[in-house]
């Protein structure tokens, strides 16, 4: 079946419907007031903003069920939304119609010690999940750079990933079964709680990423692994970008896998330590980018020896002082540092952050045909990211771009970008999601089969096109 996602007629929402809503037990609110749907009209992706026509908040899993069956009958369109920190547009209104607001479902259900196992609600923030279960001696791995105040539901719907996907992967590799309410209203349970699974279509990995366009999720069952009980951190400063990007291959070449790897470029360094006001780290002029390492385990002598060969390892390039952190605090403050950067980018101007990935020995190549391209199409940019991964943010920033070149000729430097990325068998997301922003270079990672499969695929969940519209396909 082949439809035109453009051409869906959605239904305005009338005092009846709002009667409708308000009647159905087990919801905290019905909101048309202004406060409330401006609120829910952006998120921090760029400066986007669409407004709601109403912002519903359920509390059970019977009201999302009435809540659904009712919008799809009616064919008013539903965007799921979570904290609203996502990075793709993916949790904005387009079309209108409901923004169905999540954070009621704030309850962590089940810790599950024997099996290692959580079972939680999609509106619990990811660190409060994090601390919940380290309190039990277990631990949730996956920790996206807004983990203080982004849901898990989001995660899972986006698939986020984070500094220490590198050694311990990202949320797909952690979500075992998902409680879900389809389009029609219709709930479902997409697998069951084990380990290993290989009955049927796997249904839960389907829903892991979809970006709230399959179905709403409203349980999510994860699994756990015992906490680890020592790491160590050290700061590496390069006097080439490019240099350090090929050290983070050579770390691993040489049989090391840190439990986290990041890449900062001087500027996003640099103005982090601005924007956060962070002091004692120096910033020599020669310094071109900075290596975040940290390892992880439960034998700190190991730790101490892999950490040894591992600086033995980056100072084979040309590097400066490696900065080791001492004392919690300092480990905090480093960590603060390349969690804020994005923040520290938007604080200095308008900007587009694109979600490049590639295998891990391609980044060097990626940074030099970032750097090219910018001078083409004359943009500015600020590179940091998961590179134990391959996973490169490029901040764009607009600086002195003329609103004309920013409109019209970025898009086509950001094309030319993301062929570049699939030439080097990499793609255009890695953990941010195609949401609004990245529909239109879709066809960059795939061809016409592949997106008809896709657009099939949401078809059968969602036939009236209701659910999370105008998001992943170009219209």
């Amino acid at each position: 079946m082949q439809q035109n996602f453009a051409a869906m007629a959605y239904h305005k929402i009338t005092e009846a419907d709002l009667n409708f809503f308000k009647s159905i037990e087990g919801i905290a609110g019905v909101f048309t007031d202004e406060e409330v749907l401006q609120n829910s009209a952006s998120d921090q992706t760029e400066d986007l903003h669409y407004l709601p026509e109403v912002v519903i908040q359920p509390q059970t899993v019977s009201a999302v069920s009435s809540i659904m069956k009712y919008c799809n009958e009616h064919h008013v369109p539903v965007t799921p939304r979570g904290a609203g920190t996502g990075l793709s547009g993916g949790a904005l209104a387009v079309h209108g119609g409901v923004v169905l607001d999540m954070k009621r479902f704030d309850k962590i259900l089940h810790i599950d010690k024997r099996n290692l196992q959580v079972m939680t609600e999609p509106g619990v923030i990811t660190q409060v999940l994090q601390e919940a279960v380290k309190a039990e001696g277990l631990f949730y791995p996956p920790d996206p750079a807004s983990k203080g105040s982004c849901f898990i539901g989001g995660n899972v719907s986006e698939n986020s990933g984070g500094p220490r996907a590198v050694k311990y992967g990202v949320v797909k590799d952690y979500v075992l079964n998902l409680e879900v309410v389809l389009p029609n209203g219709e709930v479902i349970w997409t697998g069951a709680n084990v380990l290993k699974n290989a009955t049927g279509y796997n249904l839960t990995q389907l829903i892991v990423g979809s970006e709230g366009t399959l179905g709403i999720i409203t349980k999510i069952v994860l699994k756990l692994v015992p906490a680890v009980q020592h790491d160590l951190l050290m700061l590496v400063p390069f006097r080439s970008a490019i240099q350090a990007c090929e050290a983070v291959n050579a770390i691993f070449m040489a049989g090391y896998t840190p439990s986290a790897l990041e890449f900062m470029e001087r500027d996003a360094l640099e103005w982090s330590m601005r924007y956060t006001k962070a002091e004692g780290i120096a910033l020599p002029d020669a310094i071109q980018a900075h290596l975040l390492i940290e390892v992880d385990g439960n034998n700190i002598e190991e730790l101490y020896k892999d950490m040894e060969a591992i600086s033995g390892i980056v100072q084979r390039f040309d590097t400066d002082d490696i900065l080791f952190a001492d004392t919690h605090e300092q480990k905090q403050m480093l960590w603060a540092l390349r969690r804020k950067v994005g923040e520290a980018v938007k604080s200095n101007s308008i900007y587009k952050e694109e979600d490049t990935v590639v295998p891990r020995a391609e980044l060097p190549e990626l940074l030099s045909i970032i750097k090219k391209i910018g001078k083409e199409y004359g943009f500015q940019s600020v590179c940091y990211g998961h590179a134990g991964d391959g996973n490169l943010h490029v901040n764009i920033v607009k600086a002195d771009m003329s609103d004309d070149d920013w409109n019209h000729k970025l898009p086509q430097g950001i094309r030319e970008l993301f062929k570049e990325v699939v030439r080097l068998g990499g793609t255009i997301s890695g953990e941010h999601g195609i949401g609004l922003v990245q529909k239109s270079y879709m066809d960059i990672a795939f061809g016409k089969v592949q997106l008809q499969l896709m657009k099939d695929i949401k078809n059968i969940f969602d036939p009236n096109h209701i659910l999370n519209p105008g998001k992943i396909f170009a219209d």
